[in-house]
């Protein structure tokens, strides 16, 4: 078993903006993977797909409220082995458009990786950092919720296709094989 998480925000004002790009990257690995339409489960409070072995996840909880949904999806798989699980989300470190595979690594600052490794921990948590920004000295809040630019969203595209075929292929070879891909 895979789960693949997506994280953002919930809610039609926030669909275009810097913090759902992991729900961007979910929804491109969806249709590019021919798997069903999303629905709504209710007891995990998220939104999910399901094809092949793989569980793709938007949570329905606020980004600073991920780890409930992480927490509630992967407690059936407490046994060994554990499944995949890999997290999407916006990273502001980064600049548009770069994509970074981590393993083990702590939150820095972001609030739904933070709420996630309080609900889990981060061992063996696979994370793709989807670049948003490059800028540190900004409140992040002044970045997070604004939508991109015209020559930023054609970056954004590229590298949600690349998140996507980092997740095939973290899937199929590895995270070693996907890391000396896309790590570069």
């Amino acid at each position: 078993m895979n789960i693949i998480m997506g994280l953002g925000n919930p809610g039609q004002q926030y669909k275009n903006t810097r913090h759902n790009v992991g729900f961007m990257a979910i929804d491109k690995f969806a249709e590019k993977n021919n798997f069903p339409e999303f629905k709504l489960n209710k007891k995990n409070n998220a939104l999910i797909s399901e094809n092949d072995g793989i569980i793709l996840v938007k949570p329905r909880t606020f980004m600073n409220e991920s780890g409930k949904a992480v927490s509630k999806i992967t407690k059936p798989y407490t046994l060994k082995p554990k499944p995949l699980l890999v997290i999407i989300h916006d990273d502001i470190d980064l600049p548009v458009g770069k994509i970074k595979i981590v393993k083990d690594r702590g939150s820095a600052g972001h609030k739904g990786v933070e709420s996630i490794i309080q609900n889990i921990g981060n061992k063996n948590l696979i994370r793709i950092r989807i670049g948003i920004a490059g800028i540190k000295k900004t409140e992040a809040i002044d970045i997070v919720l604004k939508n991109f630019n015209s020559e930023e969203k054609e970056l954004i595209n590229e590298a949600i296709e690349k998140t996507t075929e980092a997740v095939n292929i973290l899937i199929s070879e590895g995270l070693e094989k996907a890391m000396n891909e896309y790590n570069k």
